[in-house]
């Protein structure tokens, strides 16, 4: 790390240390944290009262998705009045919890509430926008992934778009959802989300392929692609499925697997469990596995038994095969990533005023980030920086911190060295900006 002039030390190391690592090594979240990664699942609000539910959560996994308690119909089932009731329980549990939320989906085609799913051209359009800008505004901050855009593409051989009410508003209604999505909630990874894209050989997975790659080379916010994985005997695990996520990793994004659950039993879903878990550690930039679901009674097609648990929570030959592949994944071996799209400096300033704090990027590292603050209006003031969790400062230079018992807020005051500051915050996978405010002291 690059020098930073005077640095003033806070909180705990940045590492946890190998005894811990080992320790948590028996369940997956411990063992997929090994080389750097998530291991997550889907969850449903109304399972939240089934302890054994709730127990094996609390203990496997170190990321959820709402299986559908922040889709369209249910955030926003009377057009611009939203619920967040159901979706807030997963989110507060997750994060109570200590873990990361993938937010899933801002704008889809199914699911929509009737209201909207009645709509079509410049309305629609509009009444899309505001509901990726209010739901992604609400949980700003909250979210480690959104997935922006849910299932937009054709099956079959044509590589087309599918033809929604959606796609009728425009051909570029994904990368208004994608604007949309960043200016709202610029601290969260920006997905796009697809199931039937493993093969790299299939028209859907090209057709995918050459968006993202398009949305790169013109800049728009797009930080990762979600492969759902949904596998059966008739379409299973691919060959090639390590060759698809590298050559999406190569595009500059980072590739998640999202949704996956294989239909299947014994040894033969068990090595296609290890499979799938094998080629994302193979690619750097995979970054984590979401499993949809708990237990196979927990599933969408539970008549496929598709998940790491049985019906009463017991671990399946599956559980053993990943988590056995995810114990020796080479340690030294980290997910490549980057943090999202750069915003432009933001200035802040309160009611009452007597200064203005801005600030503006500075450094990033896998685990961290540098933040800059520039002072005007007064040569004597109190900024008030507040971090979101996990996050945490844990150098400053250039400032006289204090802090607040939470360890979230840190007032900042000038130490003689002018009237710019900065500060080191380890973001934990929540690469959103500090909030500041600034008063004349």
């Amino acid at each position: 790390m690059a020098a930073l002039g005077t640095m003033t030390a806070v909180g705990g190391g940045a590492v946890a240390d190998d005894a811990a690592v080992e320790a948590s090594a028996t369940t997956l979240a411990g063992a997929a944290n090994i080389s750097g990664r998530y291991f997550g699942v889907a969850v449903a609000a109304g399972r939240l009262s089934d302890s054994t539910y709730t127990g094996i959560i609390g203990r496997e996994f170190d990321s959820v998705t709402a299986e559908n308690e922040m889709k369209l119909d249910a955030t926003e089932p009377n057009q611009n009045q939203f619920t967040f009731t159901n979706a807030d329980r997963i989110v507060n549990l997750a994060l109570q919890q200590g873990k990361k939320v993938r937010g899933h989906t801002l704008a889809w085609h199914s699911q929509q509430p009737g209201w909207m799913a009645r709509m079509e051209g410049s309305a629609l359009r509009q009444a899309m926008l505001n509901h990726v800008t209010r739901v992604a505004t609400y949980y700003r901050g909250k979210i480690h992934s959104w997935d922006v855009v849910n299932e937009a593409f054709a099956d079959g051989s044509s590589g087309a778009r599918r033809d929604s009410n959606l796609q009728r508003t425009g051909n570029d209604w994904i990368e208004a959802a994608f604007r949309a999505a960043r200016a709202a909630d610029p601290g969260a990874k920006l997905c796009y989300n697809d199931y039937n894209t493993d093969n790299w050989s299939h028209a859907k997975t090209q057709a995918v392929y050459r968006m993202v790659q398009d949305f790169k080379a013109r800049g728009v916010p797009i930080d990762c692609v979600g492969f759902q994985a949904h596998f059966n005997s008739g379409n299973p695990v691919p060959s090639n499925y390590h060759t698809t996520l590298q050559n999406f990793a190569n595009l500059g994004v980072d590739v998640q697997i999202t949704e996956l659950d294989i239909e299947g039993s014994g040894t033969s879903q068990a090595e296609q469990y290890r499979g799938v878990t094998q080629a994302c550690l193979a690619v750097s930039r995979c970054t984590g596995i979401t499993v949809w679901g708990v237990r196979d009674t927990d599933s969408w097609r539970s008549y496929g038994t598709p998940l790491l648990f049985d019906g009463s929570g017991n671990k399946k030959a599956a559980y053993h095969a990943v988590l056995e592949t995810l114990n020796a994944a080479d340690p030294g071996n980290p997910p490549t990533t980057t943090p999202p799209t750069s915003n432009p400096p933001t200035t802040t300033t309160p009611p009452g005023g007597g200064c203005t704090a801005t600030y503006s990027e500075g450094q990033k590292w896998g685990d961290r980030f540098n933040g800059n603050v520039t002072v005007t209006g007064t040569d004597n003031w109190v900024v008030t920086v507040t971090v979101r969790y996990p996050q945490r400062i844990i150098a400053t230079w250039n400032t006289t911190p204090s802090w607040d018992s939470s360890g979230n807020v840190m007032t900042a005051r000038p130490n003689g060295n002018g009237n710019a500051f900065g500060f080191t915050v380890m973001h934990g996978g929540n690469w959103t900006w500090p909030s500041l405010t600034c008063r004349a002291a």
